[in-house]
C-alpha cells in the first residue's frame, strides 16, 4: 500500500470510511459482525486510515455516534496500528439546544473518545463550517485538545478555500495549531464543490481528504445507460428524494463520460475503479481517499486500486476525455 502523510501522520494511500457501520445510512447499515469482518480485511490489505464522525449514527437520534462504537470494538487490541480520524458535528446538524463553539468541541471530543474506546483521536475535523462562531474559537479550542494529548492532528471538512485561507492566517498569526488536512468531496467526475478548496490545499500545504470518490458507485461502471439501478446499490428502491439525487447522479451525460473512462482503463490494463482511485492517489495534494465498504471484499479492491501511478501522459488524457484543461 502507497503511504502519504498528513501532518505528523503516516497514513495509506486508500483509507476506510465508516459511516455505513451501526447506521442507517441509505438503508445499507453494517451491524457489529459485518463492520469487524470489514475493518479485519482493510488492515489485511494496508489500510490504516480510518475516517469517523459522532454523527454517523441511526436516522432518528443524532450524535450516538454507532460508527465510533463499532468501529473501537472492531479494532480492539489493534488500536495502535492504526490512525483514527473522526469529526465533531457543525451546527447545521445540532439540536436547537445543544452547545455550541468550544464548549461543543471539548464535550464532543470526550464522547468520541469514550465511543472509540481509546485516549486520543490521531486526526480530529471540523465536520462543517459553522457561520456563527468565529473560526479563531474553534482553533482555540483544538489547539488545547493537541496541547493535552487527546488529538494528534486537526482539520476541516466542507471548507471553502477562503475558509482555509482564514483559518491558516490565525494558526499562523496566534502560533496555535494548524489545519493540516481539508476533507472535501472530489472525484474523476466531481471537483470540490467547495470554491477554491483544491487550490487552497496546494498553496496551504494541507492534504485533501477526497469523500465520495467513486462518484455514489458511478465509478465501479455498475450503472448503465437506460438501464434500471442495479438492486442493492446505492440508489436502489429508495426515497423520492435519493431517486432525485440518484437520477441526476446517473445522468446518460455522466454514464458516457464513464464509459469513456472505462475505455481508457481498459487500454491500459485496468478497471474504472482503478483509474478513479488511482488518479485521487497519484495527486500529491492527495492524502488518504475515504472509500466506503460493506463488504471486505469492497474493501480489498479499492485498497488494490491504488497500485496505478499515473503518468503526465495519463492526467493529459483523461483531461481530454472529461473535457477540462488540467486533471491534476
Amino acid at each position: 500500500m502507497k503511504m502519504k502523510r498528513i501532518g505528523s501522520l503516516e497514513v495509506s494511500a486508500v483509507g476506510l470510511g465508516t459511516n455505513n457501520f451501526g447506521t442507517e445510512f441509505f438503508s445499507r447499515g453494517c451491524t457489529q459482525e459485518e463492520t469487524n469482518r470489514i475493518v479485519h480485511s482493510a488492515l489485511d490489505a494496508g489500510v490504516n486510515f480510518f475516517d469517523t464522525a459522532e454523527e454517523y449514527s441511526t436516522k432518528s437520534q443524532w450524535g450516538t455516534g454507532r460508527s465510533e462504537e463499532f468501529l473501537g470494538v472492531a479494532l480492539g487490541k489493534r488500536r495502535d496500528d492504526i490512525i483514527i480520524a473522526s469529526k465533531f458535528m457543525g451546527p447545521r446538524q445540532l439540536p436547537e439546544k445543544v452547545t455550541r463553539g468550544r464548549q461543543r468541541v471539548m464535550e464532543a471530543v470526550e464522547g468520541s473518545l469514550k465511543r472509540l474506546g481509546t485516549d486520543r483521536i490521531d486526526l480530529y475535523q471540523q465536520h462543517t463550517p459553522d457561520p456563527d462562531t468565529p473560526i479563531d474559537e474553534y482553533l482555540e479550542a483544538l489547539d488545547r485538545l493537541v496541547k493535552d494529548g487527546k488529538v494528534r492532528e486537526i482539520g476541516n471538512s466542507n471548507f471553502t478555500g477562503a475558509m482555509m485561507d482564514e483559518a491558516d492566517a490565525v494558526s499562523r498569526r496566534r502560533g496555535i495549531a494548524r489545519f493540516v488536512s481539508a476533507q472535501n468531496r472530489y472525484s474523476l467526475l466531481d471537483k470540490p464543490a467547495d470554491a477554491g478548496a483544491l487550490e487552497s490545499c496546494e498553496k496551504l500545504g494541507l492534504k485533501l481528504l477526497p469523500y465520495y470518490p467513486l462518484a455514489s458507485g458511478l465509478l465501479t461502471g455498475k450503472y448503465h445507460k437506460g438501464a434500471a439501478k442495479p438492486k442493492g446499490s446505492r440508489f436502489d428502491g429508495q426515497s423520492k428524494v435519493i431517486a432525485l439525487i440518484g437520477e441526476s447522479q446517473t445522468s446518460d451525460a455522466r454514464i458516457e463520460v464513464v464509459e469513456r473512462l472505462t475505455a481508457f482503463a481498459q487500454d491500459h490494463g485496468h478497471t474504472i475503479l482503478e483509474l478513479a482511485i488511482s488518479w485521487l492517489t497519484s495527486q500529491s495534494v492527495v492524502g488518504a481517499v475515504i472509500a466506503g465498504a460493506t463488504k471486505p471484499e469492497q474493501v480489498v479492491a479499492n485498497a488494490k486500486a491504488a497500485n496505478w501511478d499515473l503518468t503526465a501522459k495519463d492526467f493529459r488524457d483523461v483531461a481530454a476525455i472529461l473535457g477540462i484543461s488540467k486533471a491534476a
